[in-house]
């Protein structure tokens, strides 16, 4: 694997299958694997099944061995193999063949095992994702094209990734043996241990010669990488092998970890080291990233509350240099896969490395931007040329002349991984201006002074507009590949509602509006609902607005729960409403269907929906013109109490978030 895979020692299953009839070498391989020596498990494993001992044991632990240490194109010939013996495997061996189907450039069987792993893991993110974005490869394409990258002119024949500017110098880890350093080996690739170089960024573009970054009182016999510095230079976070007195440390099962240490600048030299104390021997702690106002540190890590092999986290740094508790990035960002590398740009963007994501293969970079509420806007990749078939992470940016520098391990590089700079030409922003006319359905003429409101998909307000005198209106710079809804709003008039998909493209969309002027309504109606077996006699005064369901006092659900078919014992409830139309032939319905916060709010979005629809087709069916009926899901966006995401409540006060309305627009 390549020298950065040493931050991935927690990242993957260790499958503890017995195998029987092996010769010693098969043994000594699984001793070597369960320790992580995959560089030597591979030569131990290769030479069994050169002696004839090919089984699925075998070839499950040899192709996680070539994964585990990068070299794709190996791990998809063991997969093969191992697929053709027995097409009857763990969900994750599906998702690691596809990933090595890619970095072949295979991407149509990779679609193929991305679809027989999701229906092996239906719960799994990483397959509802590419599920829901099966044209992955057309964003990317979209997003491609926008970064002029070159070699850094600091790479050895060994591996060069992670770096970070420090005033005029890039700081970096390498693996390279310059015979200055104890000559160790990294057991998992058998390379030389991992140190911390820099080098000197001259004003005319020039790189200078790596040296080490520090003294030897901070170079120990251990892996040391990914460094990030506070803006005056004073302050470094760091990945090391765990270490306790510059001895190995290790969890339970023997296996030294990694863990975040902090130094200080001081005369001249980096010194009081100290181990950050959300670290831990049983898990790692990797690749340190801060905030601008560096306030807050990113890393990666498995530790408990994991949502998959490796995720991103971040801690609040305390004013008096102690630190808060670590919390999850959430599945906004993470996946059941690798998340690693994380970085904060000075626009509050985080960039990161995942192969939970449709990608081009392995490691892939991403980037979201961090909401002043904490959120995450979507996630998107970085295209080509930043990625590629091969695994590609740690990328950093400066903010303000869009020039940065990321590793890989793509072919043609000078050793096992590279560092690349680039200069992005065109950011990854794409929006559009929506604009149109709005017209008389009947006249055709333009209306003026109509006001516009723009919503997203689940329903939540985004901007508002008004026609000029020409009646022309405008939302500017409303997100890409994103879908809405706009609702008028003008006097004598009927409201409309009008969904819109925006393509992933920049520029403008024109959408023309027509809506219809109503008939000037009756201030109130008195009604009186005839009687039936089941509706009393009733005398009430309505108008435009009143909720019918209210009114007659119908209960508010007609629905079994999670289910969108109208129960036969909420039937003579809603005879009412079809008394009530029967009656009264030009009255024109609303209906509401809300759900409450329970549930994620995309699922509640869809039920409700469902439910709204299902009742309209219900009245449909008993004779009334699906003209005067208008149907619609709000799911939870329209709470009517307390009980949003994370309150507790009862079932009665849920219970009040899951109605019905029955909202006249029309008399």
């Amino acid at each position: 694997m390549k020298i950065k895979n040493l931050a991935y020692s927690f990242l993957f299953f260790c499958f503890s299958i017995t195998v029987n009839a092996q010769d010693s070498n098969a043994k000594n391989a699984d001793k070597k694997y369960d320790n992580y020596a995959y560089a030597d498990a591979i030569k131990l494993y290769e030479n069994a099944i050169k002696k004839g001992y090919r089984d699925e044991n075998i070839l499950q632990k040899l192709g996680n061995s070539y994964y585990f240490t990068g070299d794709l194109a190996q791990a998809l010939k063991s997969y093969e193999e191992l697929f053709a013996l027995n097409r009857n495997q763990e969900a994750e061996y599906l998702y690691r063949y596809s990933q090595c189907l890619k970095s072949a450039g295979n991407y149509s069987k990779s679609d193929e095992i991305l679809d027989l792993f999701s229906e092996k893991a239906p719960l799994d993110k990483r397959g509802i994702i590419f599920k829901k974005n099966r044209n992955y490869l057309d964003d990317i394409k979209i997003n491609s094209g926008r970064y002029e990258i070159a070699d850094a002119g600091i790479n050895s024949k060994d591996s060069d990734y992670g770096s970070v500017l420090l005033d005029n110098k890039l700081v970096f880890t390498s693996a390279r043996d310059t015979g200055s350093i104890v000559k160790r080996n990294f057991k998992w690739t058998n390379k030389p241990i991992s140190a911390l170089y820099a080098v000197d960024l001259m004003p005319d573009g020039s790189i200078g010669i790596p040296v080490f970054f520090h003294k030897k009182d901070l170079k120990t016999r251990f892996n040391e990488s990914t460094p990030v510095f506070t803006k005056d230079g004073k302050t470094m976070y760091f990945t090391k092998n765990n270490s306790i007195n510059g001895k190995k440390g290790q969890s339970e099962n023997k296996i030294t970890l990694l863990k975040l240490y902090k130094a200080i600048f001081i005369n001249e030299e980096w010194g009081s080291i100290q181990e950050l104390p959300f670290n831990s021997d049983q898990y790692s702690v990797a690749h340190p990233a801060l905030s601008p106002d560096e306030k807050t540190l990113y890393f990666a890590s498995d530790m408990p509350g994991s949502l998959g092999q490796s995720d991103l986290f971040k801690v609040s740094i305390n004013s008096d240099g102690t630190y808060g508790k670590p919390e999850n990035l959430g599945a906004e960002i993470n996946t059941e896969g690798r998340e690693t590398f994380p970085f904060i740009s000075n626009d509050n963007e985080i960039y990161f490395a995942s192969d939970g994501r449709p990608g081009l293969g392995g490691l892939d970079v991403f980037v979201s931007k961090i909401n002043n509420d904490g959120s995450y806007d979507e996630v998107q990749n970085l295209g080509e040329r930043i990625n590629s078939k091969q695994d590609d992470f740690a990328f950093i940016i400066n903010s303000k002349n869009r020039n940065g520098f990321f590793s890989s391990n793509r072919e043609n590089g000078h050793g096992l991984d590279d560092v690349y700079r680039f200069t992005e030409i065109r950011k990854l922003i794409c929006e559009q201006d929506l604009m149109g006319t709005v017209t008389d359905t009947e006249t055709n003429e333009t209306l003026p002074n109509v006001t516009l409101s723009l919503f997203n998909e689940a329903s939540q307000f985004i901007s508002e507009a008004v026609s000029d005198q020409n009646g022309n209106y405008i939302f500017p710079n409303i997100k890409c590949g994103k879908k809405y809804f706009i609702k008028t709003s003008k006097t004598d008039y009927e409201i409309k509602e009008i969904p819109l998909a925006i393509k992933r493209l920049s520029g403008k969309t024109t959408l023309p509006i027509a809506i219809q002027k109503k008939f000037t309504p009756l201030v109130a109606k008195t009604i009186v609902v005839k009687a039936t077996k089941v509706n009393p006699v009733i005398i009430k005064s309505i108008k435009v607005g009143t909720d019918l369901a209210k009114l007659l006092h119908i209960p508010m659900n007609f629905f079994d729960l999670g289910k969108a078919t109208i129960k036969k014992s909420s039937e003579p409830d809603l005879m009412k409403i079809v008394d009530i139309l029967n009656q009264y032939p030009t009255l024109k319905l609303d209906i509401r269907s809300h759900t409450d916060s329970r549930q994620s709010a995309e699922n509640n979005m869809i039920l409700s929906e469902k439910r709204a629809q299902s009742t309209k087709n219900w009245l449909i069916q008993k004779g009334i013109d699906g003209n005067r009926l208008n149907a619609k899901g709000y799911g939870e966006t329209q709470l009517v109490n307390r009980c949003a995401d994370g309150v507790k409540c009862t079932e009665k006060e849920h219970q009040q978030n899951r109605r019905s309305e029955f909202i006249i627009t029309y008399l």
